[in-house]
């Protein structure tokens, strides 16, 4: 085997990849779909309460707010303004703090408080603000609450939907890049020709195998990366990230390498790929429902790669924590290349027949 020569084959088709549709797409399906699932899915299922505030008198109630986590408090100098972005759904609700409001509520006075609410805004921002701001002037107030409520949580607490569709986004940049680039690649190798005169040359089979397996590895990896980056998900070991991406890279695009030598044209190609979607696609479908059987997710090849990736980079483990997972992806890996390289030979003693 010659590193020239699949250096020279590599070099090709990365000069050449642009041109294909499915290289394309694996560039830019992650930025597509982290745009509609993040952005679109994200904000619509999961909307933070909006809280404008007027503060005329740097009030205990505002520092209060600030402190908290999952509001988006935006603060204003005008109470006609506030009220106009609460109107027009800007913000979820407003309030207007005047001067020495703290120092009435100490003293009993029981100063009016302004407080808009938008007729747009969700029943469940309206009652978290709401109650948010009667708590806050009750402790300003310095009365103790009639009841102490002690809240116990029973299992993990639950991840936010735009943090649970990662893998999801993962998915297809692991499978457009590792899978669809080096299988469609072969195969448009075969529909051109230019397969059969790269094995009548001095370049052999194996040495165009690991071209492309190198072509899916290269660009599943700087996807999975770019993927990762775009959703704030590298977490704080971006090294051992890396390592768990090159894994799956080198899996995916084994499977890339099997569909492709398995494929004799574009169609079967396509016909494969949606024959086994659902093998690939289904542990992707368990992170986004965490509730089910997690079991059940084991079962499915890519699991392996994906719970890896999903540990070190979303849950911030060390990759030590999931050895196990990574031990059986690399046996995948391995057991994958000797039915590669028998369906290769037969494929290459087909195209001679031919």
């Amino acid at each position: 085997m010659s590193l020239v020569r699949i250096w020279k084959v590599l070099r090709k088709d990365l000069a050449l990849g642009p041109r294909s549709p499915f290289f394309l797409y694996a560039v830019i399906l992650p930025f597509a779909f982290t745009l509609i699932f993040q952005v679109a899915f994200g904000s619509l299922f999961e909307p933070a309460p909006r809280l404008g505030i007027v503060d005329d008198g740097s009030s205990e109630i505002t520092a209060a707010i600030k402190d908290m986590e999952g509001i988006e408090l935006t603060l204003l100098d005008d109470a006609d303004e506030l009220r106009d972005q609460v109107e027009a759904n800007d913000l979820d609700a407003g309030l207007v703090l005047p001067t020495g409001i703290d120092e009435a509520i100490r003293n009993g006075d029981q100063p009016p408080l302004q407080f808009f609410i938008g007729g747009e805004s969700y029943a469940s921002n309206r009652i978290i603000l709401s109650v948010t701001a009667i708590d806050v002037v009750r402790e300003v107030q310095g009365d103790v609450a009639p009841v102490n409520v002690d809240i116990v949580n029973f299992g993990e607490a639950g991840l936010p939907i735009s943090v649970r569709l990662v893998p999801l986004i993962m998915f297809y940049a692991l499978v457009m890049a590792g899978v669809f680039t080096p299988g469609s690649s072969i195969v448009e190798e075969k529909e051109n020709g230019t397969l059969m005169a790269m094995l009548v040359s001095p370049v052999k089979s194996s040495e165009v195998l690991v071209a492309k397996w190198m072509l899916g590895m290269i660009l599943a990896t700087i996807m999975s990366i770019v993927t990762l980056l775009l959703n704030s998900a590298m977490g704080s070991r971006p090294f051992e990230v890396l390592v768990v991406v090159i894994m799956a890279a080198a899996l995916t695009s084994v499977i890339g390498l099997l569909v492709g030598v398995v494929s004799k044209d574009s169609t079967m190609l396509f016909g494969l790929i949606k024959g086994t979607g659902i093998l690939l696609f289904a542990p992707v479908v368990f992170y986004i429902f965490p509730e089910w059987p997690q079991w059940i997710a084991k079962i499915f090849p890519l699991y392996w790669i994906i719970e890896p990736i999903w540990q070190v980079s979303v849950m911030g483990e060390s990759i030590t924590t999931v050895w196990f997972e990574m031990g059986i992806a690399l046996a995948i890996t391995v057991a994958l290349l000797p039915i590669v390289i028998m369906l290769a030979k037969r494929m290459q003693s087909q195209m001679a027949a031919g």
